[in-house]
């Protein structure tokens, strides 16, 4: 019964862990920045896989026609591909990210494999843009612990989220939208892509109608759109906020 017992304690223990490396909400491995406090009425698009051919482009119109700034989490092979796309991101005024050099799932990666991984891509966005953002989004969602402290060791933000529009599938837009808004709380990082990890040229056309969507729905109803550095910096202000009120 005891075997029975501490057998079944390690697979729970197991699957938990399984489940952690992969949550977007998860911190057992370490934390991560996921939201602001919910209720807040800030919200913050990010994108995942680009640059793509020609979908990047075309939501960098839509989000300039909203006056709206995102973060994009870039693959340094595509970087390499498209830097001209990049450039325009860049120009822009959006916020852009590494989201490493191919798009491994890092969990089973070596130590060595997550840095180099990590930094080649930092490699490719400083020779196309210079200094860019200190943020990291692990590919698929998947960490360690050797995941974020190889980022933080290379002076990057690990950067979750905690809504996704399951876009990957490329849904129409309209069930794109249904999704993120069912999510919404306030204070969301928004999980949408761009692009495609496995080729250059995915059919993201409903990512985009679903932006103008969701920038329009938002903006009417009192929401701001903020990059993920703002995110960051208000999230900083209210813990400093809490702790003198605490003090007081």
């Amino acid at each position: 019964m005891v075997g029975m017992l501490l057998t079944g304690g390690a697979g729970a223990a197991a699957v938990a862990a399984g489940y952690q490396s992969m949550a977007p909400g998860g911190q057992l491995f370490g934390r991560t920045f996921t939201s602001l406090p919910r209720g807040t009425r800030q919200l913050a698009l990010t994108y995942d896989d680009g640059p793509n051919d020609p979908h990047t482009l075309r939501l960098v119109e839509v989000l300039a026609r909203h006056s709206v700034r995102a973060t994009f989490f870039l693959i340094g092979s595509r970087v390499q591909q498209r830097s001209d796309i990049v450039r325009e991101i860049a120009a822009a005024g959006h916020v852009i990210g590494n989201h490493t050099f191919t798009h491994p799932l890092l969990t089973f990666k070596s130590d060595s494999e997550i840095r180099r991984e990590i930094s080649d891509c930092g490699s490719v966005l400083r020779d196309v843009i210079g200094e860019h953002a200190n943020l990291f989004r692990p590919p698929f969602g998947g960490r360690r612990p050797a995941v974020l402290r190889i980022a933080r060791e290379l002076g990057l933000e690990p950067v979750m989220w905690n809504v996704t529009g399951y876009d990957w599938g490329a849904p129409p837009a309209e069930t794109i939208e249904r999704k993120v808004a069912n999510q919404i709380r306030g204070g969301d990082v928004i999980l949408l892509h761009d692009g495609g990890h496995k080729q250059m040229g995915a059919d993201r056309s409903q990512t985009v109608l679903a932006t103008d969507r969701l920038i329009s729905r938002y903006k009417s109803e009192g929401y701001e759109f903020l990059t993920i550095p703002q995110m960051l910096q208000l999230s900083t202000r209210q813990r400093q906020s809490q702790l003198s009120g605490a003090i007081r």
